[in-house]
Order: C-alpha cells, then sequence, then structure tokens
C-alpha cells in the first residue's frame, strides 16, 4: 500500500527550475479567489506534520517553504483573509472563503525566522519553485490521528521520495535556530 504524504510530492518531487522569479499564490476559491505575489524563489521547502499548517484533503503532511517577508503582497480579496490563530508564533492569514492558508508571519521580531513568511508553494499558479528537501516534525502526524503503528512505512516513503524526516527542523535550521540564540544571548 502506497502511504499519501502530499499530492504535491505522492508521485514524485519535482524539482525547480533553478531559475524561478517568483508568481502568485490563489487560494480554493471559485468566486474572489485570494492572490498572494510572491517576490523570488521559495527556501527550505519541505513536508511539514505539524498541527498548525494547512493541509489539502486528504493529505497528511503540508507542504511549506519560506520567503522575505518584504516579498509578500497580497493582490487581490485581502479583505477574504483573516488571522487563524491569534495566539500563535506564526500568524497564518487564511482564507475565510475556503480555509486556505496563504501566508504565515512572525511579528515577534526576537524570533530566529521573524522576517520570513511561511507559504505553502503548491498553490503558486506557474510551475518551477524550489522543491521540497526534507520533512518536518514527522512524528507530529499522530496528533493528527495516524496511528502510531504506521510511522515506520510514513518515514520509509518519506525517504524513498528523498525527504529526510526529522522530528524537528532540518538540521541547518536547527544550527540557524542556535546561532540566533547564542547571538542574542552574546549581545
Amino acid at each position: 500500500m502506497t502511504v499519501h504524504i502530499h499530492p504535491s510530492v505522492d508521485h514524485g518531487v519535482k524539482q525547480g527550475s533553478g531559475h524561478f522569479a517568483g508568481g502568485t499564490l490563489v487560494c480554493k476559491c471559485h468566486d474572489r479567489p485570494v492572490k498572494v505575489g510572491i517576490k523570488g524563489d521559495v527556501a527550505h521547502n519541505h513536508a511539514c506534520g505539524c498541527t498548525k499548517c494547512w493541509k489539502p484533503s486528504g493529505a497528511t503532511f503540508s507542504v511549506v517553504a519560506v520567503v522575505p517577508r518584504q516579498n509578500v503582497t497580497v493582490l487581490e480579496n485581502g479583505d477574504k483573509l483573516k488571522i487563524v490563530d491569534a495566539s500563535a508564533v506564526i500568524q497564518r492569514y487564511a482564507c475565510t472563503g475556503c480555509g486556505t492558508h496563504m501566508y504565515g508571519r512572525i511579528e515577534n521580531t526576537g524570533h530566529p525566522f521573524y522576517g520570513l513568511d511561511f507559504i505553502h508553494p503548491e498553490l503558486f499558479q506557474e510551475q518551477g519553485s524550489a522543491a521540497p528537501g526534507f520533512a518536518a516534525f514527522v512524528s507530529s502526524v499522530i496528533e493528527s490521528g495516524v496511528k502510531p503503528e504506521q510511522m515506520g512505512e510514513i518515514r520509509a516513503r518519506l525517504k524513498e521520495l528523498g525527504l529526510e524526516p526529522y522530528d524537528c527542523l532540518s538540521p541547518a535550521l536547527m544550527d540557524a535556530i542556535a546561532t540566533h540564540v547564542a547571538k542574542a544571548k552574546a549581545a
């Protein structure tokens, strides 16, 4: 039995073009869809198992990446956007019509990822953004209803797809967090 991770990777991870200049994220509404412009390519694209990230119907993981916040612009129907959970570290702006999370923003200037917005690259109208490169918070899918005995198959499928599974973030991102904390302590 094939383990389903996310529709954008279930049939193989499609590599990015290497020269993606950005594009437009579009929600799932047929009437007045929210459109968000993104300048440049995404970074740290990954499958995420956390329970906060938006997942399309039937997906076990979300696919999420980051872009500099100054590269994110609401283009159309921003009046339909609302923060999902104002108490969360990442302020996820979702369409009130279809529920799609369009972008997430960290407002805490002391947070290691302040200045980066979280987006779901599968919402791009255009093709070619950087491909997912790892899977984060893998064990967290248990919190969303996956049976613990399925985790071996899930991790094996992630590895088969070339998405190294981590139960936190990738080593490079964990190093970035630790560096930020160390610099803050030294200041």
